[in-house]
């Protein structure tokens, strides 16, 4: 077999750093899209802590429908749904709402659920004073629980928007945080 000539070096060079460089790019198309979303409005996050519900006038003039959507991971063995589909909220009135899981398997597991609202300008004046999606959910074999979801919409959502949807996916984080169920487990 010969020696590579030095063109076809050149060439091997410039591919594997080709391929360095687009690994690279990939890896930090994460961070950048979550600031370039944050910097912008349009992603859709809600807040990851609860807020603090003060007194605020409600808008009684004004309504807003507020859908509930769920979804689990492909494979996660639980059901999963909103005990409503919809609702409508005056801005400022302080809200409760309730989603449903059930584990189906014979194993323990433990659930997350990630939230986000549509359209992408309506999370900032989408606010959770509780959530289930603060926490994880641990859930026995075969058990089931109610989970709770207490709300408000800020009066300050621009008028253009009369229609919010909440949507969670559930994800099975059981393998990640260690097998069987911490304390205080639904049974």
């Amino acid at each position: 077999m010969s020696q590579p000539t030095k063109s076809n070096r050149k060439l091997l060079t410039m591919l594997t750093l080709g391929a360095v460089g687009m690994f690279g790019f990939g890896f930090a198309l994460v961070p950048l899209y979550d600031v370039l979303c944050d910097t912008l409005g349009i992603n859709g996050k809600t807040q990851n802590t609860a807020s603090t519900y003060e007194a605020v006038i409600v808008d009684k003039s004004r309504t807003v429908t507020i859908e509930f959507v769920a979804q689990i991971q492909p494979g996660m063995p639980w059901e999963f749904s909103p005990t409503v589909n919809r609702i409508q909220v005056h801005p400022g009135e302080l809200t409760h709402a309730k989603f449903h899981a059930k584990n189906l398997s014979a194993n323990n597991t433990i659930g997350q659920a990630i939230p986000s609202v549509s359209p992408g300008q309506g999370a900032a004046y989408f606010n959770k004073t509780e959530c289930f999606c603060f926490n994880q959910q641990p859930l026995a074999a075969s058990a089931s629980a109610e989970l709770p979801l207490i709300f408000y919409v800020d009066p300050d959502l621009p008028e253009s928007i009369n229609t919010l949807t909440l949507s969670y996916t559930l994800y099975d984080i059981t393998a990640k945080v260690g097998s069987g169920l911490k304390q205080g487990a639904a049974k």
